[in-house]
């Protein structure tokens, strides 16, 4: 929720100082026109031209990327989900106190990682970070999955194990790795900044344009700075769907779902 207020008040932020500016670039247009009538406009469509363009491909690119890893957190939840499953299906190429301890642990090991995937972030430099304390949790769970299945007396066929269980178990903790460390991939805070300063440039050049009609356009305005704003919190919010309002809590239930109920 402090992440919400924080990006909501930036967003809000954006867009009241993109109104003023625009309104501040009609008046220095204005001023221009009156001092200069003839050459008010001249050889300014070129500065426009290449500020409007280089904003556009800045947030298509920002756009882009956000979605991408949006994407890329909801496949590692279900690339964990299947490793989770395969894993606990083939518990059965262990001893019978073998496979049930090692499904005990894979259950555990599930509500653990379903408790990091709802721990709420810190934001920190840009960057999420989650509790220490539930991922030392999750790290003693991957040490006991890993003793217990690899231990060669608990296996029922040791060869099967190795080709099989075991290498299902690495695949499992590689994508809970990726997953921990994808709340790492941003881009560098200088591009939302850039993107801050570049919408506010953009504001007052476009209200600068504006200058030569009589009466200003609130309509084109608001609608400015409304998409501008607008977009940026969109682009900001996808890039922590753990904190924002745009988030992938609800392909969690792959997770949920994974092993299935508790044997009674």
């Amino acid at each position: 929720m402090h992440f919400v207020i924080l990006s909501s008040l930036s967003a809000v932020a954006l867009l009241v100082t993109s109104l003023v500016l625009l309104v501040l670039g009609r008046r220095i247009g204005e001023r221009r026109l009156q001092a200069d009538p003839g050459g008010a406009f001249a050889g300014h469509a070129a500065v426009e031209t290449a500020v409007f363009g280089l904003l556009g491909l800045l947030l298509a690119f920002t756009f882009s990327g956000a979605m991408t890893r949006f994407d890329d957190r909801r496949q590692l939840i279900g690339d964990e989900a299947t490793a989770l499953a395969t894993a606990y299906w083939q518990a059965d190429l262990l001893q019978p106190s073998a496979r049930a301890l090692l499904r005990d642990h894979l259950r555990q090991y599930l509500q653990v990682r379903l408790e990091v995937s709802r721990q709420p972030r810190l934001i920190e430099g840009g960057q999420e970070v989650v509790t220490s304390d539930v991922m030392k949790r999750s790290e003693a769970l991957k040490a006991e999955i890993w003793r217990t299945a690899s231990d060669p007396s608990h296996a029922i066929r040791g060869e099967s194990v190795d080709q099989v269980l075991l290498p299902t178990l690495t695949s499992m903790f590689a994508v809970a790795n990726a997953r921990n460390s994808v709340g790492q991939r941003h881009p560098p805070e200088i591009i939302f900044f850039m993107l801050f300063g570049l919408t506010l440039v953009s504001a007052l050049l476009a209200g600068y344009g504006m200058a030569g009609s009589k009466r200003p356009s609130w309509v084109h305005m608001a609608g400015f700075a409304l998409s501008l704003a607008g977009t940026v919190f969109v682009i900001y919010d996808i890039e922590f769907p753990r904190s924002g309002l745009i988030r992938v809590d609800q392909f969690d239930q792959v997770l949920v779902n994974a092993l299935g109920p508790a044997p009674k």
